[in-house]
């Protein structure tokens, strides 16, 4: 647990310096009082937290330091914690396991049975920039190496480099991964990716989809068709459908959401880059305005940084308690 926290810790560390800088290291020791109060308004307004998180933590501060006035820096972040986790109460996005089928499951049993169960399909969304097509590779990565089968879809076929990215990063990560050329129907991809997942016993199919077309209306009528074409496969797929969002954008990204849940029906988020921004706040925003559960941080660069998302783990590197 110690180590999980260390990541979240050390991926939050601009965010958490920022708040220690405007605030003199308030948590670090120092009583509480009207200056450092004004202090920490500004920080967390400026770590995008918004205002109403900054009005919730400030007043139950406020409160107990009327109470006290030899109220510590340290009770005065345990207090921001609890309100954290109290806003982000349902915002953690848990991942069913897929049931274990295919050849593996098949020879672990002695038998030759086929695969008969469906993949659980995970479209990722989202603008070019974002991380999208490097966050697929890695929470593929991860899903292997809690010893599920994963398929990869290079669903991306607009941009460029998009298709020849995820197939780096799988030859990397040594993961299956159905791909063409770029320019290529991204929906019969998708297709294609599905009956290869299927016949491969895979327990994820995990696909990634474009970031930007010619207009926004011409990208959302692709993510349909992707959608269409694996429906006719599994009407239920894809099972899940998630938003990568990079976290450095700030309260912007809240518009963003919007318009791709408007159109696609978001089941999930994934926020990235947040190693690289002193903006992690937005997190907070994200969730009250949209109430979409958040499965993922991207906290580096490394495979190992797409890590799960803890409301205790962020609140608590946030504020800079252990």
């Amino acid at each position: 647990m110690f180590g999980l926290f260390k990541k979240f810790k050390d991926g939050l560390a601009k965010t958490v310096s920022a708040i220690a800088t405007k605030t003199r290291g308030l948590f670090g020791g120092r009583k509480i009082d009207a200056a450092s109060l004004e202090e920490l308004e500004e920080a967390l307004y400026t770590a995008d937290f918004g205002v109403e998180t900054t009005n919730e933590i400030l007043a139950e501060i406020k409160q107990a330091y009327g109470k006290d006035k030899n109220l510590q820096g340290r009770q005065a972040a345990e207090i921001g914690v609890a309100v954290l986790k109290r806003v982000l109460a349902g915002a953690e996005g848990v991942l069913e396991v897929g049931p274990v089928t295919g050849s593996g499951a098949a020879s672990a049993r002695g038998e030759g049975t086929p695969p008969t169960a469906n993949p659980i399909v995970i479209a990722m969304i989202g603008v070019n920039g974002s991380g999208k097509t490097t966050t697929s590779a890695k929470l593929a990565w991860k899903l292997k190496q809690e010893g599920r089968t994963v398929t990869l879809a290079a669903c991306d076929t607009f941009r460029a480099a998009a298709v020849e990215q995820l197939k780096t990063w799988a030859t990397r990560l040594n993961l299956d991964i159905v791909a063409s050329h770029t320019g290529a129907d991204s929906a019969a991809v998708a297709f294609d990716a599905w009956r290869a997942a299927k016949s491969r016993g895979s327990n994820y199919l995990i696909v990634d989809t474009a970031g930007r077309l010619h207009t926004k209306t011409n990208l959302m009528e692709e993510l349909a068709k992707i959608r269409r074409v694996l429906q006719k496969n599994d009407p239920a797929a894809p099972q899940h459908r998630w938003l990568v969002v990079d976290g450095s954008l700030g309260v912007n990204s809240i518009e963003q959401a919007k318009v791709f849940h408007q159109s696609f029906g978001l089941t999930g988020l994934v926020v990235t880059k947040l190693d690289g921004t002193s903006r992690g706040g937005a997190i907070v925003g994200i969730y009250r305005q949209l109430k979409i559960p958040i499965y993922f941080l991207g906290l580096g660069e490394q495979a190992e940084d797409l890590q799960p998302f803890s409301a205790e783990n962020y609140a608590k590197a946030v504020f800079g308690l252990e």
